[in-house]
């Protein structure tokens, strides 16, 4: 019987020895691992998420929404690269736009966006070029170049305005 018993209590205090050893050791190495990892994450996030500010940086207006739904002015932008802020923004060559302003002009008649750009540090207020955006067919007719003819009803949908210099 005395065997048995001290065999049982050695058999607790490891039991007991490994568990205190486990925690001991999940606890450590949780603090070291996740603490780090959080904030690199973090920092990550914000700087690429914030690098420009709506209502700071650049404004959008949605104009005659009854007209035609933001989804498909959106899927139109993204069509260019439009509605990639960053690019619209960037300066760099060859991936930045360098944009001032874009506005987006809907033709009911021919079911067609009219994307005017215009370039910073352009001289006249005319746009540098113009895309027309077939939304029936879900792709660009026209790029670089401004018919009238595609205007012929139209009322603008869309701006987009750089704020910052």
């Amino acid at each position: 019987k005395i065997l048995y018993a001290v065999i049982a209590i050695l058999a607790v205090l490891v039991i007991a020895l490994g568990v205190y050893t486990y925690k001991l050791s999940h606890r450590s190495t949780t603090t070291i691992v996740t603490a780090p990892t959080k904030s690199v994450s973090s920092e990550k996030a914000s700087s690429s998420t914030k690098k420009y500010v709506a209502g700071k940086d650049y404004k959008i207006t949605y104009s005659n929404t009854n007209l035609i739904g933001k989804e498909q002015i959106n899927k139109a932008l993204g069509a260019n690269y439009l509605n990639d802020i960053n690019s619209l923004m960037s300066t760099k060559k060859p991936s930045g736009l360098d944009m001032a302003k874009v506005e987006v002009y809907y033709n009911k008649d021919k079911n067609l966006l009219v994307e005017n750009l215009f370039k910073n540090g352009h001289s006249s207020n005319e746009a540098t070029t113009a895309v027309v955006y077939d939304l029936k067919n879900n792709q660009i007719v026209n790029s670089g170049v401004n018919y009238d003819t595609n205007y012929q009803p139209s009322w603008i949908v869309y701006t987009w305005e750089r704020l910052t210099e």
